[in-house]
């Protein structure tokens, strides 16, 4: 290793080099994922695209929300840009050092042609020398050196050979590992600074962000809701069973996401002390001298009052109560949605009897209904039509009239267009166009629902505590899809025309994925072809060569013209003619029975291929349903037409499976958050114990809408499970039995010797 040395970067050159790399790490990935991109309008989207009074002020509420977006637009931009010049600039500094070190010429240097003599050179040189001496006013120690070694390369015959050789006067040089980091920082004068940096770095920054995220992070659950809320959730639920509404927006209202304590979001203001009990006094049933803990604590009753107030549409101060309003119903969907995991929990541990009480399914159901109540903000008795712009309670006594009694969306969507419109003459034609786009966007869910028995020889047969999986098919279409009008309806089928179009000349994932049948098998169809027709030519032989032979008898006989010649070779003829006719039919009899029995044993296989593709079909489908779930859930849907709910808001579905009678829940309920066109789940659960007809309900619900669920009875014929043997009957023998068998082996074997037969003799 002699002649190795280690130097740190005196020029700068080579530190240039890590600032670009480094620069270019960083600049490419967030070019690529941070530069603000202008979202082009969806023109679908502004179809639909609502001009209610409610969404007007919602989008004013989303633009108050994130008020620095287009500042923070422009200063990503700016650095991006500022990171993109600094880039060039490190560049084409690399190129200058670059080009210094690797373009030696001392021709070039010397301003002198490649022919010229030693006094040329030597003149040229001299002229050089006195304007670049470091000594001179216009000298230059760099660019001297370089011309003294210009004037060695081409004077001195080694420094010649060495410049011819290796490009360099002084010869080839000794390896060296250079550091790409200025010299100031191993210098003693700078360690103090130094090793201060790399301290306040690693040592108090690094850890100080590392707990506080961590702290952070494990005061939440995975849907960032406080583990306090849900252990408050955990005790209600446990207590009391059994909860109807107000009592379920009281443990909402009582959640610690709205305390000042435990979210440091929470504005308390001294306005509160007037706004709060005014508002209380407009609202009935509130229930704000209730004693329990924290029902009765000032934020859990402010945000009840809030609840309510929302819930009656009752407005609220801008500058106060109605910001509050905002924060706390932008909560509200994720808090519900742990309320009813916390409700499943709870509903599991009973199940495997480690609590005692059982939440039942109305509990659970109140919670759903809440959610879609916050989102369009009216009370669960309230008609589903005001869920539609620019609808009041003064415009429902036109739907309930005697000769129309129209109480749900899908009835008035229903209606031909000029009933519509009839019905809805109050309203200007933008209002009335409104209504239309919010109607025609509402969901439509065709509700499929099939039970079985999976790995089960006969799949609809149930028996006592076998798995049933019930396949539920939500088909999702937009309600204009209902409309009576037939111009509206002519445009959809058109419109569902080219949707089918596509699908047809685009190939559908089974069908690019279904996998070949195994050349063998195309080789048995093709063998049992083959087969047929080789019996049909043993046919065709053997009956040509009765013909040969004929023809030769024919020959000879005509050779003999004597009598008895004739009638020998008459008998003869007639004597072989039957014995033909006998083998032949013998022939055919076995031929015809050898194709049934390869006919039959090849339908026998035929039959077992179709029943291996249908079990490799369903393992394929199995697997991608797999892959979905390993793909992860989507949180994209339709957008949710809500004017009172201060965010953007994704149309979610559950479904689950209870048990009426019992008032009991038996499945899980799955949240389904990216139902597009069609969804399929697959929820199982255990059969009764006891033989029996039993009726289970599938239930859809909505998280975002009123008047949109659905439900489905299945009905099971619980068998009793047939018994399942102890010992099997093969391995129960005796030893005289094992004795007999074995006696009985050695006389019938096939491989008997000498001796066994005489003494058998």
């Amino acid at each position: 290793m002699g002649g190795q040395k280690f130097q740190y970067d005196e020029s700068g050159g080579t530190f240039f080099y890590f600032l670009l790399s480094f620069l270019a790490l960083l600049l490419v990935p967030a070019t690529y994922y941070l530069w603000p991109r202008c979202s082009k309008p969806d023109p679908n989207q502004l179809a639909k695209e609502c001009f209610c009074d409610g969404c007007k002020k919602k989008k004013k509420i989303l633009q108050s929300n994130d008020p620095w977006k287009e500042t923070r637009a422009l200063f990503k931009k700016f650095l991006i840009l500022l990171g993109w010049i600094t880039l060039l600039f490190l560049t084409y500094k690399v190129n200058q050092f670059d080009y210094e070190m690797s373009n030696f010429d001392p021709f070039e240097i010397l301003g002198v042609s490649s022919g010229s003599s030693q006094g040329e050179i030597k003149k040229a040189y001299r002229k050089l020398s006195l304007i670049l001496h470091p000594d001179k006013e216009t000298g230059n120690e760099k660019a001297f050196m370089k011309l003294t070694k210009a004037y060695q390369a081409l004077t001195d015959d080694e420094a010649r050979k060495n410049w011819e050789k290796y490009g360099n006067p002084d010869g080839p040089g000794a390896m060296s590992f250079g550091i790409a980091l200025p010299s100031w920082i191993v210098e003693k004068e700078n360690s103090v600074w130094v090793l201060g940096l790399y301290a306040l770095v690693f040592m108090v920054a690094l850890p100080t962000i590392v707990g506080m995220w961590w702290y952070r992070s494990i005061r939440y659950t995975g849907d960032q809701v406080l583990l306090s809320t849900t252990e408050l959730y955990y005790s209600f639920f446990y207590h009391t069973p059994t909860m109807s509404m107000k009592r379920i927006i009281m443990v909402l209202g009582a959640s610690f996401e709205f305390s000042k304590r435990f979210n440091t979001e929470i504005v308390e203001r001294l306005s509160d002390n007037e706004e709060v009990p005014t508002l209380i006094k407009q609202l009935s049933d509130l229930r704000e001298k209730n004693k329990e803990a924290p029902l009765c604590h000032l934020y859990s009753i402010k945000a009840r009052a809030i609840l309510h107030a929302h819930l009656s549409r009752i407005p609220l101060n801008p500058e106060t109560l109605e910001k509050d309003r905002q924060y706390i119903i932008k909560k509200c969907p994720y808090l519900v949605q742990e309320m009813i995991s916390c409700v499943n929990q709870l509903v599991i541990l009973a199940y495997a009897r480690r609590i005692a009480h059982l939440p039942t399914i109305e509990t659970i159901e109140n919670c759903m209904k809440l959610c879609p109540m916050i989102v369009q903000g009216f009370w669960e008795n309230k008609n589903p039509l005001l869920q539609l712009p620019h609808i009041k309670e003064e415009h429902l006594k036109h739907f309930l009239a005697k000769k129309r009694q129209i109480k749900s969306l899908q009835q008035l969507a229903q209606l031909k267009g000029e009933d519509r419109r009839q019905l809805l003459r109050n309203l200007t034609e933008s209002e009335y166009n409104d209504v239309m786009k919010v109607l025609g966007s509402f969901p439509f869910v065709e509700f499929q629902v099939h039970a079985e028995v999976i790995d089960d020889e006969n799949p609809t047969v149930y028996t006592a505590g076998a798995v049933v999986t019930v396949t539920v098919m939500l088909i999702r279409k937009d309600m204009k899809h209902l409309f009576g009008d037939e111009s509206v309806k002519e445009q959809t089928i058109i419109d569902d025309a080219k949707v089918d179009g596509v699908k047809e000349k685009e190939p559908s994932e089974e069908q690019s994925q279904t996998v070949k049948r195994p050349a063998w098998l195309k080789q048995q169809k093709g063998q049992k072809k083959s087969h047929n027709k080789k019996g049909s030519n043993k046919k065709v032989g053997k009956a040509a060569a009765s013909q040969e032979k004929a023809q030769g008898e024919n020959q000879t006989s005509q050779a003999d013209n004597t009598p008895n010649a004739r009638k020998k070779s008459e008998n003869k003829a007639a004597k072989e003619s039957s014995k033909e006719k006998n083998s032949d039919a013998s022939d055919s009899e076995a031929e015809s029975d050898r194709s049934e029995e390869e006919e039959s044993s090849h339908e026998k296989k035929d039959s077992t291929v179709d029943d291996d593709d249908m079990e490799w079909e369903r393992f394929q489908q199995r697997s991608k349903k797999r892959e979905k779930v390993l793909e992860g859930r989507s949180n994209l849907s339709h957008e949710v037409h809500c004017p009172l709910f201060p965010d953007i808001k994704q149309e979610y579905w559950w479904v689950y499976i209870c048990d009426r009678k019992s008032r009991s829940l038996l499945t899980a309920p799955v949240h389904i958050t990216s139902l597009v066109d069609t969804e399929e789940i697959q929820v199982r659960f255990t059969a009764p114990r006891w033989p029996n007809l039993y009726t289970f309900t599938v239930c859809l619900r909505s998280d975002s809408y009123l008047g949109f669920d659905q439900a489905q009875d299945i009905k099971l014929d619980v068998k009793e499970a047939p018994e399942v043997p102890i010992e099997h009957p093969q391995w129960d023998m005796s030893d005289e039995e094992s004795a007999e068998d074995e006696n009985a082996a050695d006389e019938h074997s096939e491989f008997t010797t000498d001796e066994d037969i005489s003494d058998n003799e």
